[in-house]
């Protein structure tokens, strides 16, 4: 079979629309974002994914066509970057400001990409498109090679658990097609994958203005005998990324629409939940059974991450929004302190002892940066030592909150160890963090004592661990100042 009728509408539509309507709902999703420096060719490679794989409509190709014309980037032919860029500010510019989110499928799998900003300042886009992708198109210009957004764009996705990497060296028709290119980059790229420890990176050399390797093998290119751009991200294996071993159920909403039912509603993070299991309430500690999980189309025998349930108990015990529901003999951590890698997405930096919301799954708590570890240079992967973050910036960072909260480490959950952080004035998201580990109360009492709080804010600590153990004295103390 042809690429060509690989990718092209499935039959099935034109003969059984119902049929086709079935298989297309049982695809496999995969989340993908690309990213890399500007100018780059991220648009125009999605651009000429849609474009290969006959999923552009034909009005929309003649409005990019007509806009092609007006922008005159491409000469005679059509400018692809176009189906992404829709901001007028970025078809001005010809960059890429905001995420943009494109929608395509195969008759193998969805896809949602993610395609973000290459601008240095535009970095906090970037980590918001990749939080829910599954894997990453990382372009680099064959001109230049590995760059200093190469190295962030990666290291944020390293830190984001993205475990698939696609390495497209862009623009390869520039520089001749040439295999020295090539694998001078992907060594220099290979050696600093090592350092972030990623194990499943793959490279393909590429031109997504003319459509080499991108959908349909490229002949300019012999020496390459890898699958093209298409070919991996419909056969990288995602099956086994999503955490079973782990059951979190974050409580979203409570159901009591009469007297005879109480249920509690919310998408299970991870884990496999079943009827019949035993589970425990956090942060409160109650124990209970599952009795049924309730969906529109019935109850089922067994709910995966991802879905959407209503979850009933044996007993009538206060849960809450907010609260987790886990499995009895396989806990998370429950503290108001924790350690977290922090990005920081906002021109007023991120400050000791100035009081914030954070939002840790679907709990939302106040608290204070208690002091930052290192602040991480992603060219070099040294850390610095630090008082402050400023924007784009990446540090390791120790927070106190009000109350506990539930949480795992973000490397063995991530749906359990993402938090940000939110201006309390102006309710914006100004950080994202990922949980390293929980700190002891001890461990917390001894930042309190190190000289950087007030004797007032020491003894009212002590006094209120007493008698309030889950309160933060620190939180107080700033709110008497």
């Amino acid at each position: 079979m042809s690429a060509e009728s690989n990718y092209q509408t499935d039959s099935l539509i034109a003969t059984d629309i119902d049929a086709y309507l079935k298989q297309h709902e049982n695809k496999e999703i995969l989340r993908f974002l690309t990213c890399g420096n500007v100018d780059d060719g991220k648009s125009t490679l999605i651009g000429r994914l849609l474009y290969d794989s006959k999923m552009i409509y034909e009005d929309q190709l003649e409005a990019v066509t007509k806009d092609s014309v007006k922008s005159g980037t491409t000469g005679e032919a059509v400018d692809l970057a176009l189906l992404v860029d829709g901001l007028q500010a970025e078809r001005e510019q010809g960059i890429t400001i905001d995420v943009a989110y494109r929608y395509f499928s195969t008759t193998k799998r969805k896809y949602i990409i993610a395609d973000t900003p290459g601008h240095e300042q535009y970095t906090r886009n970037m980590a918001t498109g990749a939080s829910n992708c599954q894997l990453a198109v990382i372009l680099i210009d064959a001109r230049y090679g590995v760059q200093t957004q190469t190295r962030r764009h990666s290291y944020i996705a390293s830190l984001l658990g993205i475990k698939h990497i696609i390495v497209a060296i862009n623009k390869m028709d520039i520089k001749d097609y040439s295999e020295d290119i090539y694998n001078d980059i992907r060594k220099e790229y290979s050696e600093f994958a090592r350092e972030l420890e990623m194990e499943d990176v793959h490279f393909v050399p590429l031109s997504a203005l003319v459509g080499d390797n991108v959908v349909n093998k490229s002949e300019n290119m012999p020496w390459y005998q890898g699958e093209t751009l298409m070919y991996l991200l419909d056969n990288i294996e995602i099956d086994h990324d999503a955490n079973v071993e782990d059951m979190r159920f974050p409580v979203q909403y409570v159901n009591r629409p009469n007297l005879d039912f109480r249920g509690y509603c919310g998408t299970l993070a991870s884990g496999i939940l079943k009827p019949g299991d035993e589970i425990t309430v956090l942060p409160s500690g109650k124990e209970s059974r599952v009795k049924a999980l309730v969906t529109y189309d019935g109850d089922l025998e067994e709910a995966s991450p991802g879905e959407a349930i209503t979850v009933t108990l044996v007993d009538e015990i206060d849960v809450s929004r907010g609260d987790m529901i886990v499995h009895r003999d396989h806990q998370p951590h429950v503290a108001s302190h924790f350690k977290a890698i922090v990005v920081w997405m906002t021109e007023k930096p991120l400050v000791s002892g100035k009081q914030y919301n954070f939002k840790v799954g679907v709990s939302v708590s106040t608290g204070i940066l208690t002091g930052i570890d290192s602040q991480i240079d992603v060219n070099t992967l040294a850390e610095n030592e630090a008082s402050e973050l400023r924007l784009n910036e990446i540090g390791q960072c120790e927070f106190s909150l009000n109350k506990p909260v539930v949480f795992d480490a973000y490397k063995r959950n991530q749906h359990t160890g993402a938090f940000i952080i939110i201006d309390r004035l102006t309710n914006v998201t100004i950080g994202a963090g990922m949980i390293t580990e929980a700190v002891s109360n001890s461990q917390a009492q001894q930042v309190m004592t190190s000289g950087e709080f007030s004797e007032f804010e020491v003894e009212l600590n002590t006094l209120i661990r007493k008698h309030f153990p889950h309160w933060d004295a620190k939180d107080l103390g700033g709110i008497l100042k």
